[in-house]
């Protein structure tokens, strides 16, 4: 049951992707459908853009799961008929419990898809088409692509090491450290800097590195219940490289990576894992790399009480931490964490792109806690075993419903509501006990329900 959760829950983020893809990339996706698109196809089919059905008397588009499996369709499906194709709500329950699905005109006339042709006509309604969207879409002539060489990851025991980050698992407490590290340098002064570094430029080898390890976490290490982060580094270098994203709004690939970090940090959002924030000396959470203190459910900052010491915990916002980054639910994470406050955020914006030290941070509502060195060692020690003794259920449950205030969206629809009832259905008998229609699918027998409601 926990890899179909993962399995379901990245399937979700690659259709939220191909999503934000057409909205914000200047990409089209086309679905063309000749024979049954049942089930997780059609879900497929309802992230694109344009959905052609052949009318041939037998393609068909089909959400089974209820009469077949007694589950739901749960990569989106439900959520995208509704919010999305704007199906109406008693023809998506019709079509909802018909095993055999809807064909030709009653699956345009209801919405469910946008064009049928006959078999014959099929490859000039599609090459149609593809004129059509591709004359509404932004010339990029003048651009070209990079290569997206492979990760460089090694993995010793417990310990994951990245160009630009590593991960140490500590299985005793269930925990994993992900540090963070900042760029070695500036970066240089070039017309095209973001291409000519392509893929080797720190905040997109950072955003693919990190979004490798949250998905092998995910995956590999599902007893380690509390991801910590840490980072290190002059955070000057981070600054700047967070303002090239600011100062090339009209680069192709600028747009790419600020898009690439939305969907990573939505990623770290729906991480069904405590997430916790340790902001200490030497740290270097600036712009994209503060949004991942905004992400996590607590944070700590270390006040250092040596007057000698040449360096101190700070934090840097930038403008990117207001509006590049969005959560599921369509604001940022600033807005979301004082959604009680919007005034709040004015004098937060006043300080852009200047060091905050612990008792900037704690005045401002930036962090959770501010501690003295002294007391750091002891204060995270008793937050992880105060976590470690909760059900990693109701922890997993409780950080879900925390982290997402204010607007509902289709993407806080389909993570909130439609998965959770679907893992819930999951692990009910009338689908998944011996009887249940799960295990006799395929039998010939139907599933033997319990009538009760829940």
């Amino acid at each position: 049951h926990g890899f179909k959760v993962n399995f379901c829950k990245f399937t979700n983020e690659t259709r939220n992707a191909i999503e934000d893809a057409s909205a914000q990339s200047g990409q089209r996706y086309i679905s063309v459908i000749e024979g049954v698109c049942a089930g997780g196809g059609y879900e497929l089919a309802l992230a694109t853009d344009y959905i052609i059905l052949a009318d041939d008397g037998s393609a068909a588009v089909s959400l089974p799961e209820v009469p077949l499996l007694a589950v739901l369709p749960g990569t989106g499906g439900l959520t995208r008929l509704t919010d999305k194709r704007r199906v109406r709500r008693d023809r998506a329950d019709i079509f909802a419990t018909l095993t055999e699905g809807v064909k030709g005109e009653r699956a345009l006339e209801w919405g469910l898809v946008d064009r049928i042709c006959p078999s014959s006509d099929l490859q000039n309604v599609i090459d149609e088409t593809i004129q059509k969207l591709a004359a509404e879409l932004p010339c990029k002539a003048d651009a070209s692509g990079i290569t997206l060489t492979p990760l460089q990851r090694t993995q010793e025991g417990d310990t994951l090491d990245y160009s630009t980050l590593s991960t140490v698992i500590d299985q005793s407490k269930a925990t994993a450290t992900i540090t963070l590290r900042a760029p070695s340098g500036l970066p240089q002064e070039h017309p095209d800097l973001f291409t000519a570094e392509g893929a080797e430029n720190w905040l997109l080898c950072c955003a693919r590195e990190l979004d490798d390890c949250l998905l092998h976490l995910r995956f590999n290490e599902p007893q380690i219940g509390v991801l910590m982060f840490a980072s290190t580094g002059d955070i000057e270098h981070v600054t700047r490289y967070d303002r090239l994203i600011q100062d090339q709004p009209d680069h192709w690939l600028a747009t790419e990576i600020q898009l690439y970090w939305k969907r990573v940090l939505k990623r770290l959002d729906l991480t069904s894992r405590s997430l916790v924030a340790l902001i200490e000396p030497g740290s270097c959470f600036s712009g994209v790399l503060a949004e991942i203190v905004f992400a996590c459910d607590r944070s700590y900052m270390m006040i250092d009480d040596d007057e000698e010491s040449q360096q101190t915990a700070s934090l840097i916002i930038s403008a990117n931490n207001f509006n590049a980054f969005p959560m599921s639910n369509g604001v940022s994470r600033l807005q979301t964490r004082f959604a009680a406050d919007a005034k709040a955020l004015d004098p937060i914006r006043s300080q852009l792109d200047t060091a905050l030290d612990p008792q900037q941070c704690e005045r401002l509502g930036l962090v959770t806690y501010v501690l003295d060195e002294i007391d750091w060692d002891d204060e995270i020690r008793v937050f992880l075993e105060e976590r470690a003794s909760f059900s990693p259920d109701a922890m997993t449950a409780m950080e879900a419903n925390l982290r997402f205030a204010g607007p509902e969206t289709m993407e806080t629809k389909i993570f909130g509501r439609l998965s959770a009832w679907q893992n819930w259905i999951f692990q009910r008998p009338n689908a998944a006990g011996e009887q249940g229609a799960l295990r006799r699918y395929g039998s010939g027998q139907q599933g033997n329900f319990d009538k009760a409601r829940t």
